[in-house]
């Protein structure tokens, strides 16, 4: 069968996959990393498969639909999330007038906590596939493809139109991808390699160009913002066996040369300290040379670090979240201000660079803790870092603290993003409104980033590690155009 994979066209350098998908003003692009594990599936089924992002290669919807034309396909998979949920959905009636005689589904986090409303919304989409959808889809072109009924596909939620009338129809939930088939799936760097430009994708913390894997599904911890937990993957962490992992380090190695770097998108690798101690073990044996980056909590131990950097990683990406302790519980972050202290000077000892993300508006914020989570991160010093807004999503506990308190400004998903398409936040509590939080969040990075100290280090940086150059030549280029906004709009706006 062939099927369309699709990330629709949206706004330019729009990343769906990101936890808060946006325009990064840091340029950051991630790739479509379900819909590429989803189509290696697919294509190690038999099925004939094109996977196109179009937001990574700025086409535009008339491009789309002429590739579309040009393939045909028979079964059109749409992702989708919060802030361009109506946009796909318009991509989904298009495609579904174009191709009429075509199953489209629609994928993600979003569909996931809304199937039923998705499906009553247009009758141009016939089925949602919830959580992990990778064995879903391949289950549901079989039946497809052999003119099977669907009804024990699960994970599965669509429509039954044989009565003559719309009814929406729940199959059975299904069970989480375990790590034994994991293991079998194709190398979803293998899938980028095929389908997509790999110079299209840009992460500002990591070496240019890098490819993007995830090496287990899940996470333990339970902070009330985080969506892939709570609407993808779960809480039980599954995972690739170590031999694995480093076989695709060096595929990755051998046949994709020009790759500077290994993105590990874990929501934390370092979740599992005796795994990522093999791990270590397992890339030093090998004596593979290519860098690497990963998800991890400041919790984690200096041994552990020390082994991480042995083992050819450069960054690990942490959410810091905030400097104030009670935010952090209450947000069931599950760290200590002190233990994070801890954890930045045993990452300068194990010579581990660390991107900071800090998060604000979550429950308890005013201007005061803010400031204080704005000091905190200097004193941190981390080697960059990033000021969001808080962004609730549906199916989040984050969300419905907000809905629940009457803080959503707006239930328009057209809402969830700026003008230009970065970061917003739809949420004013009696502390902070909405446009006093995209503003903070402005202060902060102005702040961070204009430090003479910071500035001294990135010229070091790139004078000492040539390699940085083009990573740090982009995200500063991107960067600075809105570093300029901000500073322009601080000025003249009342703290």
């Amino acid at each position: 069968m062939r099927v369309l994979m699709l990330n629709p066209p949206f706004l330019p350098r729009f990343s769906r996959t990101s936890r808060s998908p946006a325009i990064s003003k840091g340029g950051c692009v991630y790739y479509p990393i379900w819909m590429g594990y989803a189509t290696g599936v697919l294509e190690q089924a038999g099925h004939n498969v094109k996977l196109v992002d179009a937001t990574a290669a700025s086409l535009n919807h008339e491009q789309v639909y002429e590739q579309a034309e040009s393939f045909s396909p028979k079964m059109i998979v749409v992702d989708t999330v919060t802030a361009s949920y109506n946009n796909d959905i318009r991509v989904a009636e298009h495609l579904k007038e174009q191709f009429p005689e075509s199953f489209i589904v629609m994928v993600g986090d979003m569909v996931t906590t809304m199937p039923e409303e998705t499906l009553k919304k247009t009758d141009s989409v016939d089925a949602v596939a919830r959580g992990e959808y990778d064995f879903t889809l391949r289950d549901l072109a079989a039946q497809l493809g052999n003119g099977k009924r669907i009804e024990k596909v699960e994970g599965l939620s669509w429509v039954d139109r044989s009565s003559g009338e719309k009814k929406v129809v729940h199959n059975a939930e299904r069970q989480s991808i375990q790590g034994e088939e994991l293991d079998k799936m194709p190398f979803v760097s293998d899938v980028y390699s095929r389908h997509l430009n790999i110079e299209d994708y840009f992460y500002p913390s990591v070496l240019y160009p890098e490819v993007t894997i995830i090496t287990g599904r899940g996470c333990y911890y339970r902070c009330t913002f985080c969506k892939w937990p709570q609407t993808l993957t779960g809480h039980l962490y599954r995972a690739r066996s170590i031999q694995n992992v480093a076989d695709e380090f060096e595929w990755i190695q051998d046949n994709l040369p020009q790759v500077k770097d290994i993105m590990v998108e874990d929501d934390t690798l370092t979740q599992d300290r005796k795994r990522t101690a093999e791990l270590c073990g397992e890339l030093v044996s090998r004596k593979t040379k290519i860098a690497w980056t990963c998800n991890a909590r400041a919790d984690l131990d200096y041994d552990t670090m020390h082994k991480m950097k042995q083992a050819g990683c450069r960054l690990m990406c942490v959410g810091f979240e905030s400097g104030v302790q009670q935010i952090l519980d209450n947000i069931r972050k599950g760290t200590k201000i002190d233990k994070i202290k801890e954890f930045m000077n045993d990452s300068k000892k194990a010579d581990l660079l660390v991107h900071g993300c800090f998060m604000m508006g979550n429950k308890g914020e005013t201007k005061e803790t803010i400031k204080k989570t704005v000091e905190f991160a200097k004193e941190l010093d981390p080697d960059t870092a990033q000021f969001f807004p808080i962004m609730v999503y549906p199916g989040t506990e984050a969300y419905r603290w907000a809905e629940e308190n009457g803080y959503l400004t707006t239930t328009n998903w057209d809402e969830w993003l700026l003008p230009d398409g970065t970061h917003n936040t739809i949420i004013s509590t009696p502390s902070l409104n909405s446009g006093e939080l995209v503003r903070e969040c402005d202060r902060a990075r102005i702040s961070f980033y204009l430090r003479p100290k910071f500035m001294t280090r990135k010229l070091k940086q790139v004078i000492m590690n040539p390699k940085d150059i083009p990573r740090t030549f982009i995200s500063t280029l991107v960067f600075a155009k809105y570093l300029g906004k901000e500073i322009n709009t601080t000025l003249f706006t009342k703290a």
